[in-house]
C-alpha cells in the first residue's frame, strides 16, 4: 500500500535562516505553568515561525497550515498572538535597521513617505471606507523609508483617512535612534501632493525635518527637463510594491490591529535583512 507524500513547502516561504538567527534571540523564553509538569511537548519556536512566515508570505487562512505539515494552525496562531504581545517583531525589525546602519548606514538626507491602502474584509476598528475602492472597506499602511528604500517608520489606519493625519504617528513610529540633524547634515522629507498643507510644514519643522513636496507630475517634468536630475520619493513606492508581495499585507483579513502591525514589522524586517545582502 503506497504511503501519501508529505506535502512540500518552497524554500521561499520559510522564514531564512540569516532571518531566524535574527529572531531567535528576541524570542521570550517559555515557562511551563501545568502544576504536575505533564503536558504536550511544545512545538518547535523554528517551526511556529515558518508557519508565521508561510501566512504572511501566501495570504492563506490559518487553519490552511494543517495540511503544510509545517506546524499545527492553533500552535501556530496562539505563538503569533504570544510573540506580537511581547512586541517580538518590533524588535526584530529594530534589531535588522541596526544591521543595516551597520553595513550599509541608514541614509537620513533624503527620507520619503506615502501611504497605499489594502483591502481589509474583517479588520476590526481600524478599517475604514475605501474611497479609490467604491468605498469597500480597507485599511491604510503609511510608510516611511531612508534615502535607499529601507522602510523606517510605518503605521495602519483606516483606508479613509487621509495621510497627513498620520504624518505624525508614522514619524514617531520610527524604532531606532535617529541622529540629531545639523546645518551640515539636514534631513529632508519628500512628500507627494497629498502633504501640502501648512499643518504638516508645521509638523515636519518641529520635528527638524526639511519638508520637499512635489506634486505627482512635477519629478517627472523636472527629469525632462533636466536628465540628471535625481527623483528621490518613488524609492518609498517601490518599497510598498515590495511589501505587496507578501500576500497577507496586499489583502488584510487579520482581524486584530495588533496582529497586523506586527507582520508589518516583520516584512519590514525581511526587506531591511534583505537588502543588507544577508538573506543570499
Amino acid at each position: 500500500m503506497k504511503t501519501a507524500k508529505k506535502p512540500s513547502v518552497r524554500k521561499d516561504f520559510l522564514i531564512p535562516d540569516a532571518l531566524w538567527e535574527e529572531i531567535k534571540p528576541l524570542l521570550p523564553k517559555h515557562v511551563t505553568h501545568h502544576p504536575l509538569g505533564c503536558h504536550r511537548k511544545r512545538v518547535d519556536d523554528r517551526r511556529a515561525m515558518n508557519a508565521i512566515f508561510f501566512v504572511l508570505k501566501t495570504g492563506c487562512q490559518w487553519n490552511a497550515l494543517n495540511v503544510t505539515g509545517l506546524c499545527s494552525s492553533s500552535s501556530a496562531h496562539r505563538r503569533f498572538q504570544e510573540w506580537s504581545e511581547a512586541g517580538v517583531f518590533r524588535k526584530l525589525w529594530k534589531q535588522c535597521l541596526e544591521r543595516y546602519d551597520e553595513l550599509k548606514g541608514i541614509d537620513w538626507r533624503f527620507c520619503s513617505m506615502d501611504g497605499a491602502m489594502s483591502k481589509a474584509p474583517l479588520a476590526g476598528e481600524k478599517r475604514g471606507p475605501n474611497p479609490t475602492d467604491r468605498a469597500k472597506q480597507g485599511i491604510k499602511r503609511s510608510l516611511l523609508t531612508e534615502g535607499r528604500g529601507i522602510p523606517i517608520g510605518c503605521v495602519m489606519a483606516g483606508a479613509n483617512k487621509n495621510d497627513f493625519k498620520i504624518t505624525q504617528e508614522t514619524i514617531k513610529s520610527i524604532p531606532i535612534k535617529r541622529p540629531p540633524p545639523t546645518a551640515e547634515h539636514p534631513q529632508g522629507l519628500c512628500l507627494d501632493k497629498g502633504y501640502d498643507y501648512d499643518e504638516v510644514r508645521a509638523l515636519l519643522k518641529r520635528f527638524h525635518f526639511v519638508p520637499h513636496i512635489r506634486s505627482r507630475g512635477e519629478e517627472a517634468s523636472a527629469i525632462k527637463k533636466n536628465p540628471r536630475f535625481k527623483a528621490r520619493r518613488w524609492v518609498v513606492e517601490r518599497t510598498h510594491s515590495w511589501m505587496n508581495r507578501f500576500r497577507d499585507i496586499l489583502t488584510c483579513w487579520t482581524k486584530k490591529p495588533v496582529n497586523f502591525t506586527a507582520q508589518l514589522h516583520l516584512a519590514c524586517a525581511y526587506i531591511t535583512l534583505g537588502q543588507c545582502g544577508l538573506l543570499g
